[in-house]
């Protein structure tokens, strides 16, 4: 590989500059090393089999982090962050996933040098990256029941507005089909849709208006866990917590009725959901003493301009 070559070079002569210099660093031929002898052939920490992390999905989606590929010039002293290999090519560490990216130096840079550690905005990574991911992923699932609880909300208001005329219609049809029983002398095969539809002609207005503020409460407790959890917002992780411990004894009890693979499943997600918020996000002093700052990082403090060789 280009980036092993060039640290063993490195290792033992230092950084030179020209395209002859450049020759000696790639080296040839452009093969990689086994996964056996990697580890001993290459100094510890440089050389690393080609690994899926969370990091390096999250730089798909948002691309990298190389504050080298935006500054004029480097020095030796920041090789931790990039490292110009000639006029024309620079290779620039991700401050996130930790790649190293190959680019010509910028035409037209943000910056002359790097800033200090303490003035770079610094991505995340490890434990606050991965709770950062798994909030989001909740705001997600509450987004969903906040537009089904919205839905339900207006589609009740439409019925409620048009209740007379849809139990009228309603009413026709279950006479329409006692007319056809009447007329053939034998039951017809249609039970539910007379079960259903006279359970439909009960209904009342008020029992329509209760479950239309009902599910506009809960479309509106929903958004606001959804708008929270994605700001990462303390207040959001202790409404969603308490929310949905809240309709647990609901959810169990509807399972002791009748299990299916739904009303599991929507049981199992919702503990998974708070018990991860009471012990991972430390909520109302359980799973440990919260941290305040973010866990050590190898990248972090001064050791991020340290050379990778």
């Amino acid at each position: 590989m280009p980036c092993a070559h060039a640290g063993r070079h490195h290792e033992n002569a230092g950084l030179h500059t020209g395209e002859d210099s450049v020759r000696s660093l790639l080296g040839s031929p452009l093969t990689a090393p086994s996964r056996e002898s990697a580890y001993n052939e290459y100094p510890k920490g440089y050389y690393r089999p080609v690994s899926i992390s969370l990091e390096s999905l999250v730089c798909g989606l948002r691309g990298h982090v190389t504050p080298a590929s935006t500054v004029a010039t480097l020095s030796q002293d920041e090789a931790g962050l990039g490292i110009d290999v000639h006029p024309t090519w620079r290779f620039s560490r991700c401050l996130r996933c930790d790649a190293w990216i190959g680019g010509p130096p910028p035409v037209a840079p943000d910056r002359e040098r790097l800033a200090s550690v303490a003035d770079m905005d610094l991505p995340r990574r490890g434990k606050a990256l991965r709770q950062a991911v798994v909030l989001r992923l909740i705001a997600v699932e509450r987004s969903i029941h906040c537009l089904v609880f919205a839905l339900v909300a207006v589609l009740g208001l439409l019925l409620r507005i048009h209740l007379a005329g849809a139990q009228s219609a309603v009413q026709r049809g279950l006479d329409t089909l006692a007319r056809g029983e009447a007329q053939t002398g034998a039951p017809n095969n249609n039970n539910i849709l007379v079960h259903e539809g006279t359970k439909f002609l009960h209904l009342s207005g008020s029992t329509l208006d209760l479950l239309i503020v009902t599910a506009a409460i809960y479309a509106v407790i929903e958004g606001t866990e959804t708008v929270g959890l994605w700001l990462e917002k303390r207040w959001a992780e202790y409404l969603t917590a308490l929310a949905t411990a809240g309709f647990l004894p609901l959810e169990i009890y509807e399972l002791l009725g009748k299990v299916t693979v739904f009303r599991l499943g929507a049981l199992v997600v919702n503990l998974a959901i708070v018990a991860y918020l009471i012990y991972a996000k430390h909520l109302f002093g359980l799973g440990g003493k919260r941290a305040e700052s973010a866990e050590s990082d190898p990248m972090g403090d001064g050791g991020i301009f340290s050379p990778p060789y």
